[in-house]
């Protein structure tokens, strides 16, 4: 079975190798592979692993051999599933992989946000507390997240871990409407509209998918219902966000900070307005990537092109 692998250095930049997908057949893997390249470099694969690169219906025409397409993420939009189905091809992803690392990382930006760790410790290094009167200082303002709420937009998986995390905190949790959500009966739980989260929460934190309805469904309109002392946080899709509009809120501050990990074109153009905007910490997509993620990311596309040579379509998506 030939399988190429078009974009692996995401995947395994060196700590975390191909050894048992290569058990299943001639594997070939390409760190990255430019659009231009890659009918050249799939023309002979029966299978096809893919993280961002672009698979669309023009691309899978020129691909005769193609039987199979295995997505090394949760988010499959790269490909043209349609035209994959068109032609029998099943396309599978990795619906549950970094739950734990991404709450993780979400936390992380939050506690940045409330106790400014990184600022704090270049200061030290800066010289600022040698040089210091007083025997503690802090350049701004410490915020305790027990008592405060939690707005959780979006309560899959990882809404729910983080929700769980706020409670460690101390935090109560108000999430929005979901039938996945058996922790709502919880103390500390509570499900609120949309509207009623951005007006009265102190944190807000996104872990919805993207999609046609709700592209760009913050915006300015919503940002100005935020009180002035709340924060926003973002890992899930940076499409969900109307970056110029949350750019435009924090310069007026109508919230005090914000914290993403996706921007909505990816690596970040020089010209996006998050990068000038008053107290926004930007970190490059990096939620999900912890090894333990990675590692349980490389063995379950192992088992979906397992799955695939047995006859069997897990995590099909279409």
């Amino acid at each position: 079975m030939n399988i190429a692998v078009l974009d692996g250095y995401t995947l395994n930049p060196g700590d975390n190798p191909w050894t048992e997908l290569e058990t299943l057949g001639q594997v070939t893997v390409y760190d990255r592979t430019p659009a231009s390249q890659i009918i050249e470099r799939a023309r002979e694969a029966e299978i096809i692993l893919t993280n961002k690169t672009p698979l669309n219906a023009e691309t899978l025409g020129h691909l005769p051999a193609l039987r199979f397409i295995a997505v090394t993420a949760t988010g499959y939009n790269v490909v043209d599933v349609a035209a994959a189905a068109e032609r029998a091809i099943p396309v599978a992803n990795i619906p549950v992989y970094g739950t734990r690392t991404v709450a993780q990382h979400t936390f992380a930006l939050i506690l940045e946000l409330c106790n400014h760790v990184g600022l704090h410790a270049q200061s030290v290094r800066d010289g600022e507390w040698t040089a210091s009167i007083e025997w503690c200082y802090w350049k701004a303002p410490v915020l305790e997240l027990d008592g405060r709420i939690l707005g959780v937009v979006g309560a899959g998986r990882i809404g729910q871990a983080v929700g769980a995390i706020g409670r460690a905190f101390g935090m109560n949790v108000w999430t929005t409407p979901s039938r996945s959500l058996p922790s709502a009966s919880e103390p500390g739980w509570s499900v609120k509209s949309l509207e009623e989260i951005f007006r009265a929460t102190d944190v807000i934190s996104l872990h919805c998918p993207q999609t046609l309805s709700n592209t760009g469904f913050v915006n300015r309109t919503l940002l100005a219902t935020m009180k002035p002392t709340a924060l926003l946080i973002n890992t899930a899709r940076g499409g969900l966000i109307v970056e110029q509009d949350l750019a435009d809120a924090l310069h007026a501050g109508l919230l005090a900070g914000a914290a993403v990990d996706v921007v909505s074109a990816e690596p970040i153009p020089a010209d996006n307005p998050l990068l000038s905007a008053p107290h926004c910490l930007i970190t490059p997509h990096i939620a999900w990537s912890s090894l333990s993620a990675r590692q349980r990311l490389m063995t379950a596309t192992v088992e979906n092109v397992r799955g695939f040579l047995e006859g069997k379509t897990p995590n099909r998506v279409n």
